[in-house]
């Protein structure tokens, strides 16, 4: 039967189900929209380890394991899964602070997850632990160069050996801190950094320290080993004068622990009575004479005497005792630092005291960089901070040309890292800009990088912007610029995301999408100096690609800015073209600007890389590339894969002949047709093969088919490279190996040894 509604309470039930709609609508945009820091409960400004151990936390919470009953459990840790995995690598978290997650489109991959006991007990091993820092790849560097000790262990989650150490470990870092510092490096999550320190067993144990060669540890690993090891590598020196009870070894340890800030002694009462006596110590004790103590009893309060008999506990004491930095005046600033070198402890009124003692180290660790420490009251004259754009407690180095030159630290307000941002700052030419300084008219080029001191990628990238700026010294200028203080000056240029790092060139403004690497910042430079790929028009495509000349071939890459694959695309897309000078043409085409062009060219999808061969009598032709990867590498070896041999294939007779008896320089590729190494390798060496061409020849041999010649040439492995230098006696068929598949370097390697030929000969002359 039915129900029959009359017209009000139709319209009312109709209501209903649209707020219905509406509130679970909502529910779902609010679920979607939510983001990946609020997923993670994190902050924007949050580090690396503060995300690890966010996500840790949830990790255990929300995972399926412990969650049976929920049927949401699965896709809820996905989205948690997925938020860590973006924000916890540099370039991701840029992308997605930039684009959100469309900006993430080429980067989809995921979907699985450990067990809930890997997250329990496998991961983030050390971020707990207060003595143990956990380096990354970007914080690496800094640590290990500071010029303190540091003694670092290489680990792997899933090693049950670094799990047997892990609580060894931690009692090793508390019983030596305050001694030297204790790092830690998951090779699970930076592989390439555990690969460039020769790692390739877990846990691997390194001592580091700035100007000496890493020491591998190899003894058994018990704490009072580990101590005893770290101790040969502490710097000490115990002199026979001082007062005190200690033991020998926390001597050893004070003295290392105060290296370069207190001298460290002993002195036995029993031999030195008077002494003892005119100091009016009569039971054993320590003290501490600061600068200008004397030896007299009715004059020795400035004198302290202290009752422990810990070595972190007398060290604590004394650090808090040591003079504070030497404050400058607003009357002489400007003088002092048009003189010298200086790191500035900017602060406001009476909190000018740092509140970590370790601090006080700065003065002796940065002596050799000629580097002087102050700090500055900004209370006593608000101007001088102003103009410097300096509105909270911070520090700066200050180059020695006055207020002129200088860099604000934007790191972390630990030793390490202020050492680091000190030492590479004095060296870099990166100064801080602001309205009055900023290169709005200069006829010089700049780049400037826009930037906030919350966003970790910005402060990633800035270590960088200092290396590439000493490279490019005298060809182009340095400046950052801190929107969060200048936020006129960034809406001015349109600045959305941070960093946005921009190339000001008169007229010509140029943003950087690449990598945060000083390598790649140098690329992007030397691109705009020496333009590598041509942007083409319409009508120069059609005099250039399509009427080009019949030994000429051409790559072309049509996109649209619009389009992320493309922005991804386009540094590699250049820096294969440099690779690739006087072999392939290069060339882009905006198919946003040129839209009908594209579309009679066929052009359904952005990008889209097309190779165009020498030309010929058939129609219009080319090959279009379907690969998956867009890298410069992968890009280069498909491209130089359609261009004719330029090296020659040999014979076991033609070898013989022309190789061992002929009058050239010969190298050779030695392979198999079956070898996957070998086949990726074979673009190159024909690369190689041009490179070289009329100084030395090229030659492949297929050791399937000429197992006999390779044996003799003594090849054990696919492929080997030789080269066989033209001399007038006779040749070794064992050659001389060349362990590289770069062709610029083989290239570099086998001019090298032509060199050394040409002397040698001329030497021989001489002698004759």
């Amino acid at each position: 039967m039915g129900v029959w509604l009359n017209k009000d309470d139709y319209a009312g039930d109709l209501k209903r189900v649209i707020l219905c709609f509406l509130i679970v609508y909502m529910a779902v945009v609010a679920d979607t929209d939510q983001d990946f820091y609020s997923l993670l409960g994190v902050s924007k400004t949050a580090s690396s380890r503060e995300i690890r151990q966010a996500f840790k936390k949830l990790a255990l919470k929300l995972h399926p394991d412990k969650n049976p009953n929920n049927p949401n459990a699965h896709s809820d840790f996905l989205k948690i899964n997925r938020a860590y995995e973006v924000l916890k690598d540099e370039d991701l978290r840029k992308k997605y602070d930039k684009y959100g997650e469309k900006g993430l489109a080429d980067n989809q991959e995921g979907g699985q997850y450990e067990s809930w006991n890997y997250y329990r007990y496998d991961f983030g091993i050390y971020d707990d632990d207060p003595e143990i820092i956990t380096l990354d790849r970007r914080e690496f560097d800094a640590a290990v160069n500071s010029g303190e000790l540091w003694f670092v262990n290489f680990y792997s989650a899933g090693c049950s050996h670094c799990h047997d150490l892990a609580p060894t470990w931690r009692d090793f870092a508390k019983e030596v801190d305050g001694l030297l510092r204790i790092g830690a490096v998951n090779c699970g999550d930076d592989r390439m950094l555990c690969r460039m320190k020769g790692v390739n067993s877990y846990p691997s144990l390194f001592i580091f320290r700035s100007g000496m060669a890493a020491v591998k540890y190899h003894g058994d690993r018990s704490k009072d080993s580990l101590v005893s090891f770290a101790m040969q590598h502490v710097r000490s020196s115990v002199t026979e004068l001082w007062a005190d009870c200690l033991t020998s070894q926390t001597r050893l340890r004070l003295s290392g622990m105060l290296d370069g800030l207190v001298n460290v002694g002993w002195m036995d009462c029993a031999t030195q009575a008077n002494l003892c006596t005119s100091l009016d110590i009569t039971t054993s004790s320590t003290a501490y004479f600061p600068p200008g103590a004397t030896l007299n009893n009715k004059e020795k309060s400035n004198v302290l005497f202290l009752n422990s008999l810990d070595a972190k506990e007398i060290y604590l004491e004394i650090m808090h005792n040591l003079p504070d930095f030497e404050l400058l005046s607003a009357d002489t600033l400007e003088d002092r630092l048009a003189h010298h070198r200086w790191l500035l402890f900017f602060h406001f009124g009476k909190n000018g005291n740092s509140n970590d003692p370790e601090l006080k180290k700065l003065k002796t660790l940065l002596k050799n960089e000629h580097i002087q420490i102050g700090k500055f009251d900004c209370s006593s004259a608000p101007n001088i901070c102003s103009n410097l754009y300096v509105f909270q407690p911070c520090l700066a180095v200050f180059k020695g040309q006055g207020t002129k030159e200088y860099e604000i630290h934007h790191g972390k307000k630990i030793l390490y890292d202020i050492l680091a941002f000190a030492k590479e700052s004095v060296h870099s030419h990166v100064t801080t800009l602001g309205p009055q300084n900023f290169p709005a008219n200069d006829k010089e080029p700049w780049l400037v990088d826009f930037f906030a001191p919350w966003c970790p990628p910005c402060r990633a990238l800035l270590p960088e912007l200092r290396k590439a700026s000493k490279h490019l010294y005298g060809q182009l200028k340095f400046g950052t610029l801190d929107c969060t203080v200048h936020e006129g000056l960034c809406n001015m240029y349109n600045i959305q995301a941070y960093p946005t790092t921009v190339v000001f060139n008169q007229s010509n403004v140029h943003e950087y999408e690449g990598h945060h690497s000083a390598e790649q910042i140098l690329e992007f430079i030397e691109d705009l100096m020496n333009p590598s790929v041509i942007s083409l028009s319409p009508t120069t495509f059609n005099e250039l690609v399509k009427q080009r000349k019949h030994d000429e071939v051409w790559m072309v890459d049509f996109y649209s800015p619009w389009c992320h694959p493309c922005q991804v695309l386009m540094p590699e897309w250049k820096r294969m073209a440099r690779t690739l000078t006087g072999l392939i043409n290069v060339g882009s085409i905006d198919c946003q600007q040129y839209h009908s062009f594209c579309a009679e060219e066929n052009v359904r999808r952005y990008p889209e890389i097309r190779f165009f061969p020498p030309k010929s009598n058939k129609a219009y032709q080319y090959h279009s590339y379907n690969g998956w990867n867009r890298d410069a590498y992968s890009l280069r070896i498909w491209g130089l894969g359609f261009l004719p041999q330029a090296s020659i294939d040999l014979t076991p007779q033609a070898f013989n002949e022309k190789v061992l008896q002929g009058k050239n320089h010969w190298v050779i590729d030695f392979y198999a047709p079956w070898c996957g190494p070998c086949q990726n390798f074979a673009p190159e060496f024909e690369l190689l093969a041009r490179m070289i061409k009329g100084k030395v020849k090229a030659g492949k041999v297929d050791c399937q088919a000429n197992a006999q010649t390779c044996q003799k040439a003594g090849i054990r492995a696919y492929p080997t490279v030789k080269f066989f230098p033209y001399e007038r006696s006779k040749r070794n068929i064992g050659g001389e190996q060349i362990d590289s598949r770069d062709a610029k370097q083989i290239a570099a390697l086998i001019y090298e040894k032509l060199e050394n030929l040409q002397k040698h000969g001329m030497r021989n002359k001489d002698e004759l």
